[in-house]
C-alpha cells in the first residue's frame, strides 16, 4: 500500500539541526535525502505556508496571502487575523471561496483520504482542508469528512508535552489506518522561539524535546515499512526564525507621512506578518501609489519592497488591493546567545504580544527563510540534493508517490 507521511516541526531553522540538540534528526538525515536549498512561501508564516503546502501552489493561486490579510468586502478594505478558526469560512462567504484551488485532502479523498493532526493556530490547521474532505484534529476544533464532529477530539496543550501526546495518538490511530496521507504538524519549536531568546537554555531544552517527538513518528514509520508498506516520509519545517531587533509601526509611519488618513481608515491598510508587512491600497486612492512606492523604498526599516508589478516574483498577486509586500530590514548580527540573524518586526494589530529579543519570522531574511527538508522513500536517494526546492514541490511529489494526477499546481514532483 502506497502512503505518504509528513512530519512538520514548526519554525525549525536549518542550522538548528545539529548533534548537540537534535541528534535524532541528524540520524534521520544520514539516510534521507537532505535539501539545504529548500525555500518556503512569502510571507514565511505558518498560515500562508500551510495553504501553500496543501495546494502545491503559491498564494497568488490559492488566494490566502498571509497570516494577517485584508479582504475587499462590499467595497471596503477589512483586515483579518487568519489564525481564527472561522476565518476561512468567513472568507468563503465574503469572496466565494476559502481557497481557490483544491487541497491534498480533496485530491486523496477517493484513495484512502487524509488525516491532519495539528498543534499550531486553528486557522493554520483549517488551511489544510477547509472543505472538510478528510479528518482534521486540532486542540480547538476537530472535524470528520463532511464537517461533522469526531468521536474523540484532540485534547492537548500547545507545548512539547502536548506535541508528544499528539504524536502518540497519531502513531496509534493514523499509521495503522488506510489513510493515504497523514500529516502531523508540531507546534514546537516555533511556540517556544516566540517566547524566549533563540539559543537560550529554555529554547534548547524544547529543541531536544521536539527532536524526540519527531523520532517517535520516524521510528513508527520504520515499523510500518517493515510490515511491507510503501511509505514516502517527509520531515520538514515551514520557516525559520530571526531575533527581533526592534518593532516598527508601519501604519503609524504612513499616517505621519500623510499617506494614510488615520488609524482606522480604509484608504491604505498595512498588516503585520511578523517580519513582513502587506500594504493594501484602495482603488479609489490609486493616485497615492507612486508616493507610497517612493516612501517605502526610502525607509531604513524596509529591507525589500516588492511592488504590485513584481509580486509574482514572491508568489503573490495584487488580490484585494495588495499593492506592496515589505520584508523588514534584517542583519546577520548575533543575539546574546550567539545565534545569528536579526530582523525588525512590523507592529501587529489586535494587541498581540511583542517580544523584542525573541524569535519571529515572515520576511525574506536569511534565517527565517531557512526551513528544513529531508525526504526518505522511493525516488529519493540519500545524500544532499543540490539546487533550490520550493515548498510548492512537496504536494506534487506526494501525489506522484500515490499515483495521482499532479495537475493545476505551481510545484513539480521531486522524484528522480
Amino acid at each position: 500500500m502506497k502512503r505518504a507521511i509528513v512530519v512538520v516541526l514548526d519554525g525549525l531553522r536549518g542550522d538548528f539541526v545539529a548533534e548537540r540538540d537534535t541528534p535524532n534528526l541528524v540520524g534521520f538525515a544520514a539516510s534521507a535525502q537532505r535539501v539545504p536549498g529548500f525555500r518556503t512561501a512569502f510571507p514565511s508564516a505558518t498560515r500562508a505556508v500551510s495553504a501553500t503546502f496543501a495546494t502545491g501552489s503559491h498564494p497568488a493561486r490559492h488566494s490566502l496571502q498571509g497570516n494577517t490579510v485584508v479582504l475587499m468586502e462590499n467595497g471596503v478594505l477589512v483586515p483579518h487575523d487568519v489564525g481564527r478558526p472561522d476565518f476561512l469560512a468567513h472568507k468563503r462567504l465574503a469572496t466565494g471561496q476559502a481557497l481557490a484551488v483544491p487541497t491534498l485532502a480533496q485530491r486523496v479523498a477517493g484513495v484512502g483520504g487524509a488525516v491532519v493532526f495539528n498543534n499550531v493556530s486553528p486557522g493554520a490547521a483549517a488551511a489544510h482542508d477547509p472543505e472538510a474532505a478528510g479528518y482534521t484534529y486540532h486542540r480547538v476544533f476537530c472535524r470528520a469528512p463532511g464537517g461533522g464532529p469526531v468521536a474523540d477530539p484532540l485534547q492537548v496543550r500547545l507545548d512539547a508535552d502536548g506535541d508528544r501526546a499528539m504524536a502518540e495518538r497519531f502513531i496509534a490511530e493514523v499509521l495503522p489506518s488506510p489513510a493515504a496521507l497523514g500529516v502531523i504538524w508540531f507546534g514546537e519549536p516555533d511556540h517556544i522561539q516566540h517566547e524566549t531568546p533563540l539559543g537560550s537554555d529554555e529554547h534548547r531544552a524544547v529543541l531536544r524535546q521536539a527532536d524526540r517527538n519527531a523520532r517517535l513518528v520516524i521510528d513508527a514509520v520504520a515499523r510500518r515499512r517493515a510490515l511491507g508498506e510503501d511509505i514516502l516520509l517527509i520531515v520538514a519545517s515551514d520557516h525559520g526564525h530571526e531575533t527581533v531587533s526592534g518593532v516598527v509601526d508601519v501604519e503609524g509611519e504612513l499616517i505621519a507621512a500623510g499617506l494614510k488618513r488615520g488609524v482606522d481608515s480604509g484608504d491604505v491598510v498595512a498588516v503585520s506578518n511578523g517580519t513582513a508587512s502587506l500594504v493594501y491600497l484602495h482603488p479609489e486612492h490609486e493616485t497615492r501609489r507612486a508616493r507610497l512606492d517612493d516612501f517605502l523604498r526610502t525607509r531604513p526599516w524596509a529591507g525589500q519592497v516588492i511592488g504590485a508589478e513584481d509580486l509574482g516574483r514572491i508568489g503573490q498577486a495584487p488580490l484585494h488591493g495588495l499593492a506592496f509586500a515589505v520584508s523588514m530590514a534584517g542583519d546577520g548580527e548575533t543575539n546574546a546567545y550567539g545565534v545569528p540573524g536579526r530582523a525588525l518586526q512590523a507592529l501587529p494589530r489586535w494587541d498581540k504580544k511583542i517580544r523584542t529579543g525573541c524569535g519571529q519570522h515572515g520576511g525574506l531574511n536569511r534565517y527565517e527563510n531557512m526551513p528544513v527538508l529531508m525526504i526518505e522513500g522511493p525516488g529519493f536517494a540519500g545524500g544532499e540534493r543540490p539546487g533550490t526546492v520550493h515548498l510548492t514541490d512537496l504536494a506534487p511529489s506526494i501525489l506522484r508517490h500515490l499515483g495521482l494526477p499532479e495537475d493545476g499546481m505551481d510545484g513539480r514532483a521531486l522524484q528522480a
